[in-house]
């Protein structure tokens, strides 16, 4: 081995040990690591206006995704490949006390479910923080599950657009999610060029407060090329994927993507993701109109 490689290659262990231990010492699969640095950008959508700091939260109460050490290592390495943010990887709550939430820029839901602050004895008093967290011109992300979370918390609800009513799609299903018409050279998704997704990955159905034209639609999923499923409850068949919208004065970017441990390596997924978070960060100016 070439000595000049040594120290690169300690950093990279030391970062997957790190965003991978967890309560039950999860690992990401083998070869993640490799994979997610070979399709990660190689720099951010915008230069980042001062040092950001985002939270990666994946705290579950419910189902626990066996790809949250996957989302953690590639937010992280993304993070540091781009230069666009830093990463915390913590469930702890006590980061959304009143003052010690200030220290992040943006948050990330990453597979959360349930109630996420459920049994503190500050509970409502941690929910009013962070939504005065975002309100006040923060950002919040939601990938996946965070739709599976928050259902005795109504404002939750509607910020985030509709909670989670089961996944006709699932895990193995090959699906066909098309970027929303007129929408294909919008910044958040003009990675996409236009051009569908297809790959195999559970996609969720959405209930009330669920409402597509409350929020900049991003990517939808089309049931009549997505295979043959049960279960289907929408009869206006809108089955949205990805979204944007203005909370107060914050940024809301959401992606439902990020059941399978290989989204977080397929290249243009990542874009997405990078671009969504620039912008709840409030680096990367983009116009959304809701």
């Amino acid at each position: 081995m070439k000595p000049t490689l040594i120290l690169p290659l300690i950093c990279a262990a030391a970062a997957v040990l790190f965003v991978s231990a967890g309560p039950d010492k999860e690992r990401a699969p083998a070869g993640a690591a490799d994979k997610i640095k070979e399709a990660l950008p190689d720099e951010g959508y915008a230069k980042p206006s001062k040092e950001r700091t985002i939270l990666v939260f994946s705290k579950t109460a419910g189902f626990r995704h066996k790809s949250i050490p996957t989302g953690k290592l590639a937010l992280t390495e993304m993070g540091e490949n781009t230069g666009a943010f830093k990463t915390v990887i913590s469930d702890d709550i006590t980061n959304f006390e009143p003052g010690k939430i200030d220290r992040f820029d943006a948050i990330v839901f990453l597979n959360t479910t349930g109630e996420p602050f459920k049994g503190a004895k500050n509970e409502e008093e941690l929910k009013k923080s962070f939504m005065n967290f975002v309100k006040s011109g923060k950002g919040f992300i939601g990938i996946h599950s965070a739709t599976d979370t928050g259902y005795k918390w109504p404002e939750y609800g509607e910020m985030i657009n509709g909670y989670f009513d089961g996944h006709p799609w699932r895990a193995g299903t090959q699906v066909h999610i098309d970027v929303e018409p007129g929408k294909e050279a919008h910044p958040l998704v003009a990675m996409f060029e236009g051009k569908p997704l297809e790959f195999k990955e559970e996609i969720y159905q959405l209930k009330d407060p669920y409402d597509s034209k409350k929020v900049e639609m991003l990517l939808r999923l089309d049931p009549e090329k997505s295979g043959k499923v049960k279960g289907m409850k929408r009869k206006d068949n809108d089955y949205g994927v990805a979204w944007a919208r203005h909370w107060g004065k914050g940024r809301v970017f959401y992606c439902s993507l990020g059941h399978n441990d290989d989204i977080y390596w397929h290249p243009k997924v990542l874009r997405h993701y990078l671009a969504g978070i620039q912008w709840a960060i409030g680096d990367y100016e983009v116009e959304v109109s809701k």
